[in-house]
């Protein structure tokens, strides 16, 4: 059974840094493709960072709200994908979710297989 499993969200002033895991169990080794999400309150879930672990250094993407500020990157064993949050502003409160899957995409949830429960980052000016 696979289960994907975030962590590290908090409450943190405004220029502040946080840094996001997601644990994942029971994947197999041909799932590669990572994502981080977040979704404002009312809103779509919105893609920051996808990572594909199956190149060296591995290939990365990034929203442009994110870009510059966020790094997706990912454990030796590759079990574990983080997100380094950095220079963080009110706006990105949200719910933070990872996904694992085939897609490369940050416009769509379609073909990102699993899904996290979410953590929660709140950001205070």
């Amino acid at each position: 059974q696979v289960e994907l499993v975030e962590s590290g969200g908090g409450s943190v002033q405004a220029g502040g840094s946080l840094r996001l895991a997601c644990t994942t169990f029971g994947l197999t080794s041909i799932t590669k493709n990572f994502g981080w999400f977040r979704q404002h309150p009312g809103k779509e879930r919105e893609g920051l960072a996808v990572i594909f672990t199956g190149l060296s250094p591995p290939s990365t993407m990034y929203s442009d709200s994110v870009k510059g500020r966020f790094t997706i990157s990912h454990g030796h064993a590759e079990s574990t994908v983080y997100l380094q949050m950095n220079g963080l502003v009110p706006d990105d409160t949200a719910i933070y979710f990872c996904a694992a899957g085939k897609s490369f995409s940050l416009d769509s949830t379609f073909n990102w297989n699993y899904w996290g429960q979410g953590t929660q980052v709140t950001v205070s000016s």
